[in-house]
């Protein structure tokens, strides 16, 4: 044989022939050249013998076919490996069909036999080498798939363990997970607007920019910013309580850094000036109170955007601050809001929802519903059951709340509440409006429809007319004529009735406004009317039932109307509501609170011989003090501050008493006669 073909067999080239795969390997112990070198002379014996039983035109087109292969690819590296690979990948197929059925022999005997053994001899040790690699592969795939098959089978026995299904039989059980159940990529709005808009429209031409780029922790609530102040150590910590029946209890602490700086914030609340609120958030940005005091200021002041970021900066501070076993989607996590450091979470949240609500995102505050009334559905303080309705419509989850309707009716009695009276009957309403729907189902749920709006009418009949005056729709004379319906039936009705009737015709008058509904509703309205009008029983005992219950309303329910800030359901709020001073950062807290600190009690000087004009500026300011007296207060901070308002009230008051003492009447106008006495009067 020549020496070429035992350069071949060996992996040696010259000149400008490929390059070999076995040089850009690492160096070959003695023993792995030893068995090449006979495989190689084995080869050779092989690969005379087929040369000889091998025609001569096929031997000429082979060693053709074998230089032309040798040649091919010979200036670029990474394309002679992945040659090598794909003739590895090409022969392991084969020669995998062949290990069941042993050493075939074709008809050429022992030709074939030969061809095969030079094949795999020209590729060298290099496909043996890969296959070995391909081998060792596989067996990690398995090593990996085996531990994954174990995780899962861990998950099932931890979750049978801690019971992670609620299994409260008062409550709901089962049901309740199923209703509360939260998703985690619906917590971003960013989500919800590419379903509508498309990620070009909601992202554009943004860009991730690498330089100068802060990393911040991830988070599923919001998302941090590059303009944020960055982010320490805050004070906040969250801790387990227990954990009981598969729910586990937490609650939120202040280290004792984080009260000072809550005091100082009591004492700028107390001050009137926003500046002071300002002045505290320099030093400490991630204060959740000021976050929530100053993003009401804002808001107030129209800046919706600057409102917005406070917010999602107080919700980013907690998230950070999250315990590892608190789960924001299982709905078994629980947060008393009768301690003060849980409350600010329900309120971050809270004004986060509607400010995605307003933004035209209704499914994302959904999410934010269902997580606020999770974290305690018991006795549920910020009155979620009020409003989970009204999203659940605006984003068209019917199935949702009907599943909710019918697993909470028994423990909740949602029927006696006008929102989901109402609200059920709109959805069949909405089902049967649907186009994929049978006739037959379409037909079962129209009449279903019907048949609720009646009774709702009948059980709340103070509803129909501001929902008409609201939608700028005239009713009929018939209707507005009518006693039932007439303004006996808003007077009469009991004060907490009159206040959800309000709450929701206040925030739901928008899904009533669509032509079919309006029909709908007017061919229910008729016949209502039948009903009462021949004496319907039903109607005398949804009368005495308004009669027996609705006479005072809860303060949770307070809480929801100060909160949601509809005109036309403030103003049907108790006196003992309205006259009481309200928080923005903590507003109508409970009665029974659990205090874990208090704050230190303020001593005032001289307050004993204040004039009437010092009291009247001591109610408008609280740190005000006429005679420019200091208070004895532990922080000198403070006490600096009040001393500069006292200095700006006084000079307010002098520029006062100087403007009102220079001030000039202006003479009469004199008519056009110059020649008039001027004492001569008309």
């Amino acid at each position: 044989m020549s020496t070429r073909a035992l350069r071949r067999l060996r992996g040696k080239q010259r000149g400008q022939e490929a390059l070999d795969l076995g040089e850009l390997t690492l160096s070959v112990s003695p023993e792995e050249e030893q068995q090449e070198q006979e495989q190689a002379e084995a080869a050779e014996e092989q690969l005379d013998v087929a040369n000889v039983s091998q025609p001569p035109e096929r031997k000429d087109s082979s060693q053709k076919a074998k230089k032309n292969k040798a040649q091919k690819n010979f200036s670029n590296i990474y394309e002679v490996i992945c040659d090598v690979d794909n003739e590895a990948e090409k022969i392991s197929p084969d020669e995998e069909a062949e290990k069941p059925d042993g050493n075939k022999r074709n008809e050429n005997g022992d030709t074939d036999k030969s061809q095969e053994t030079s094949t795999k001899s020209v590729s060298g040790d290099r496909v043996k080498k890969k296959k070995k690699k391909k081998k060792t592969k596989v067996t990690s795939e398995d090593r990996q798939t085996a531990p994954d098959d174990n995780i899962d089978l861990l998950l099932e026995d931890l979750e049978q363990h801690n019971g992670l299904s609620l299994q409260n039989e008062d409550c709901g059980g089962s049901e309740r997970r199923s209703v509360l159940h939260v998703e985690h990529r619906n917590l971003n709005s960013e989500t919800e607007l590419k379903r509508y808009f498309g990620a070009r429209a909601v992202l554009g031409d943004q860009r991730p920019r690498h330089r100068n780029r802060q990393f911040h922790r991830s988070t599923w609530m919001t998302s941090p910013k590059d303009s944020w102040p960055r982010f320490s150590r805050t004070g906040i910590s969250m801790t387990l309580l227990e954990s009981k029946d598969g729910v586990h209890y937490f609650t939120y602490e202040h280290s004792r850094d984080y009260q000072q700086v809550q005091f100082k914030f009591l004492d700028a609340v107390e001050s009137m000036d926003p500046n002071n609120i300002v002045a505290l958030l320099q030093l400490n940005p991630y204060h959740i109170d000021s976050l929530l005091q100053l993003s009401d200021v804002c808001r107030i002041q129209e800046d919706q955007e600057m409102a917005r970021d406070l917010i999602e900066r107080a919700l980013y501070s907690f998230e950070c601050a999250f315990h590892p076993l608190f789960n924001l989607t299982s709905g078994t996590s629980r947060l008393d809001y009768l301690r003060p450091e849980n409350r600010a979470f329900y309120l971050a949240l809270y004004k986060h929802m509607m400010f995605l609500e307003k933004r035209g995102c209704p499914r994302t505050a959904l999410e934010y519903c269902k997580l606020i009334l999770s974290l305690d559905p018991d006795s549920d303080p910020l009155c979620m059951l009020l409003l989970i309705d009204f999203l659940m419509l605006r984003s068209r989850e019917y199935q949702p709340l009907l599943q909710l309707y019918q697993d909470w009716e028994e423990h909740r009695n949602l029927s006696q509440l006008p929102n989901f009276a109402f609200s059920t009957a709109l959805c069949h309403f909405h089902l049967s409006q649907q186009e994929d729907m049978d006739p037959e189902e379409s037909d079962k749920q129209k009449s279903k429809a019907d048949i609720m709006l009646q009774n709702a009418l009948i059980m709340f009949p103070g509803v129909l007319m501001p929902l008409l005056d609201l939608c700028t729709v005239q009713p009929d004379a018939t209707v507005a004529s009518h006693a039932f319906f007439g303004p006996k039936s808003q007077i009469g009705q009991p004060p907490a009735l009159a206040e959800l009737t309000a709450l929701y015709v206040g925030r739901s008058c928008s899904v009533w406004r669509e032509a079919a509904v309006m029909l709908w509703l007017e061919e229910s309205v008729k016949e209502v009317l039948h009903r009462v009008d021949t004496k319907d029983p039903l109607v005398v005992d949804c009368q005495n039932k308004r009669k027996q219950r609705y006479q005072s309303a809860p303060r949770n329910i307070h809480r929801h109307v100060l909160l949601s800030e509809i005109k036309e359901a403030t103003s049907s709020l108790p006196l003992e509501v309205t006259t009481q001073p309200v928080m923005g950062f903590d507003p109508l807290p409970p009665l029974d609170s659990v205090t874990s600190y208090t704050r230190p009690e303020r001593q005032y000087v001289g307050a004993s011989n204040e004039s009437t004009l010092s009291l009247f500026f001591r109610s408008l300011l609280p740190n005000f003090n006429l005679q420019g007296e200091l208070r004895q207060e532990d922080d000198m901070e403070v006490a600096r501050a009040g001393q500069e308002l006292n200095q700006e009230v006084n000079r307010l008051m002098v520029a006062m008493r100087d403007m009102l003492a220079n001030i000039r009447f202006q003479e009469p106008p004199r008519e056009d006669n110059p020649y008039r006495d001027e004492e001569e009067w008309d």
